[in-house]
């Protein structure tokens, strides 16, 4: 049996990963979506059950008013004291020369909760992980923030001692133990303890196309003892361009119980249309950044390497021993009939939770109430979920009955709240008709396709059927009065615009994923409502294309 790259597709970044007993959890970063920290959980690193996530109230994350690509970096899980440590950050700044972050420690008796309310530790820097030491002492290790314009921004990695009682840090241990190297943008660290060494293991370079990992160690924690990893960085694709993993680096660590090892690392999939190069650029990644993992043995000098070389493998060697969930074919195809009053473990919502004020299910209805625009960063009714494929279709029947044409309803394919398109109801106040129009948001340059050949809806028909296929470069949307008879909007979307690698050329925060999921929205103010019947996502094949 083969681990396949990546375990986690789709917009999964960052991930920590540990094991408790013979169970592997991961937890990934979520950003703006609630609720936060994602989190998955396997038997022997094959097959991953999603489970619910972790951050899921407002007592836990309080979000509102994160920019896009702000809210929950870089979780980090561990465990110890016969519990679950998370230490998360919340960043209220991506642009300029400040951050504004700040770091919180939750814990929890069991993987499922209750958490403990957060407490707030610093805001020195993001990326902040726990590391317990085998004398019973605890550090925070953290990326260091320095908003002073003559200095690089990423000012190496601090160790601070956390009380172990009080849980609060200790100001006056603080220290800078590692400054990185030449590469610049050190970040993401973990720290270990392995055969009498310490491992620092860091990401660097930023999180793109150069991006990677690099190994530290000292017998110490001393600051300047670390002495760096001999050779190539431990994990990189920045000399590997036509390997099908790009972007590998910020990761951790975990061994298995028969001791084997290996690396959870974020990744990417570029593609590129047929008139680019696929070196530079390399490509757009439309699934954000995922989740790898490769196995990781250690060489005669006590230095952990990649097995297959630093650019890691697509099918790695799993573990000698585990017990599988599944033996299915993995695929993420999933339909959803709102048949339950709690939401299922794959939507997420804009910086704040599923309530009454966005919307609520009843009798097998989801439905959504009007509220503020698809660029507002605060009350956004959007119920939406991941592209885990690059080819797939996804079906969804509305009930809608505007009487403006500032409120709106429909299938939306989404970046954030600058890049984003989607088909939707609304009222054409020139013919008095219900009108089906597709709009797409490019960098806040906002178009309408149809205009005043916007499709009228029949007097007649009630429920509008809409359809996006997503064919890897490109998607479409679809529409059908009775779901049977379907007709193509004649008007083909570039995908790469929902790429993280499209966003990052005009915006500092481009670490999400496109999403697909549903809307509603009314600008006049009173909140009319939208009934969806169901949701349907269904994976396709791309040799069957």
């Amino acid at each position: 049996m083969k681990i396949k790259n990546p375990i986690l597709p789709g917009f999964n970044p960052d991930p920590s990963i540990i094991r408790v007993g013979n169970t592997y959890y991961i937890a990934n970063s979520t950003f703006e979506w609630f609720p936060g920290v994602r989190l998955h959980s396997s038997k022997d690193l094959v097959h991953w059950k999603l489970l619910p996530s972790i951050l899921d109230s407002k007592e836990l994350i309080d979000m509102t008013g994160d920019p896009s690509s702000g809210g929950v970096w870089a979780p980090d899980l561990s465990y110890a004291d016969g519990k679950f440590w998370l230490v998360f950050s919340d960043v209220k700044v991506v642009e300029g020369p400040f951050k504004d972050c700040i770091n919180y420690l939750t814990t929890a008796d069991n993987i499922m909760g209750p958490w403990s309310k957060p407490i707030k530790l610093d805001a020195t820097g993001f990326d902040a992980s726990l590391f317990h030491d085998t004398d019973g002492k605890k550090y925070l290790v953290q990326q260091t923030w320095d908003q002073r314009e003559y200095k690089n921004t990423f000012n190496g990695i601090t160790l601070t001692e956390l009380d172990s009682n009080s849980l609060r840090l200790l100001p006056q241990t603080r220290k800078v133990i590692y400054k990185g190297t030449d590469v610049k943008v050190v970040e993401g660290p973990h720290l270990y303890k392995i055969n009498g060494y310490y491992y620092l293991f860091a990401a660097q370079g930023g999180t793109s196309w150069s991006h990677q990992e690099i190994v530290a160690r000292s017998k110490s924690l001393v600051p300047g003892s670390f002495v760096i990893e001999p050779g190539a960085p431990f994990i990189t694709n920045f000399d590997t361009p036509d390997f099908g993993l790009q972007k590998q680096g910020h990761g951790s660590l975990v061994n298995t119980p028969d001791d084997e090892w290996y690396y959870a690392s974020l990744c990417g999939r570029p593609w590129h249309h047929k008139n680019e190069s696929s070196w530079d650029p390399r490509g757009w990644c439309t699934l954000g950044r995922e989740t790898s993992i490769q196995k990781v043995e250690w060489d005669s000098e006590n230095w952990p390497r990649i097995v297959g070389g630093h650019g890691g493998l697509i099918n790695v060697p799993s573990p000698k021993v585990g017990t599988a969930y599944s033996t299915k074919k993995r695929n993420n195809s999933r339909y959803d009939g709102f048949s339950s009053s709690r939401l299922d473990n794959e939507w997420q919502t804009l910086r704040q939770p599923f309530t009454d004020k966005l919307g609520y299910i009843k009798g097998n209805k989801l439905i959504l109430k009007g509220n503020q625009s698809l660029s507002s960063i605060f009350d956004v009714s959007l119920l939406a979920s991941r592209w885990q494929a690059f080819n797939f279709d996804a079906t969804t029947k509305i009930k809608y009955d505007p009487y403006s044409y500032q409120q709106m309803a429909g299938l939306v394919n989404f970046y954030n709240d600058k890049h984003y398109s989607w088909i939707f109801i609304t009222y054409d106040e020139q013919t008095n008709h219900k009108v089906i129009e597709v709009a797409q948001n490019d960098n806040n340059v906002y178009t309408s396709f149809l205009k005043e050949k916007a499709i009228e809806i029949p007097e007649n028909c009630e429920d509008v059927w809409f359809k996006t296929c997503v064919r890897k470069y490109h998607y479409y949307y679809m529409y059908s009065f009775d779901g049977k008879n379907w007709q193509k909007v004649p008007i083909d979307l570039d995908a790469a615009i929902l790429s993280d690698d499209y966003v990052m050329q005009t915006s500092g925060g481009f670490f999400t994923g496109a999403m697909v999921g549903l809307a509603s929205v009314d600008c006049t103010g009173f909140e009319l409502p939208a009934e969806f019947d169901y949701f349907d996502y269904k994976e396709l094949d791309e040799k069957l294309l």
